[in-house]
């Protein structure tokens, strides 16, 4: 094969520009990005007693309570399927608690009980140490994160 008929390559010897390359994809940085942060989280959700998703609903109702479980659901982009069981654990664990509205029965809403209202204190520096163990100034992790919920958006709004 004469220059002409070679193939373009990056310069790296990683072949082709428009070969599917693992290491050229967005999806799979963000897949072992989502791994990595969520194997990162881990210790230290468990010293609060929550997993991952139980800590996200918990993020939520630390904002604002009560919510409705269609609130959370849209919140957190979680069917009912999903957050039906999470909210049981975190009601087992004395955390939340789910009453049917007053003003319309059809309405659960979820409230923290105090355990789960003191919870908050406990978890304030988690952010902080997940930046760290992250590397990255809070600068960096806030461009990241707005970077990535623009991401979101686009890709939600082109279906």
């Amino acid at each position: 094969m004469n220059e002409a008929q070679q193939p373009a390559t990056s310069g790296s010897g990683a072949g082709p520009l428009d070969a599917p390359r693992l290491n050229r994809q967005v999806c799979f940085a963000m897949y072992s990005a989502t791994r990595a942060t969520t194997a990162a989280y881990r210790p230290m959700l468990e010293e609060l007693g929550l997993t991952y998703p139980q800590y996200l609903v918990m993020l939520v109702l630390w904002e604002e309570q009560p919510r409705s479980v269609r609130e959370l659901g849209e919140e957190l982009a979680l069917d009912s399927g999903t957050l039906s069981p999470l909210l049981k654990r975190l009601e087992a664990l004395g955390l939340v608690e789910r009453r049917r509205s007053a003003a319309d029965e059809r309405r659960v809403e979820v409230f923290l009980t105090d355990a789960g209202a003191a919870l908050s204190a406990k978890a304030a520096g988690v952010p902080q140490r997940l930046a760290e163990a992250a590397g990255l100034s809070t600068a960096e992790l806030d461009q990241l994160r707005d970077t990535l919920n623009r991401l979101a958006a686009a890709l939600q709004s082109s279906r």
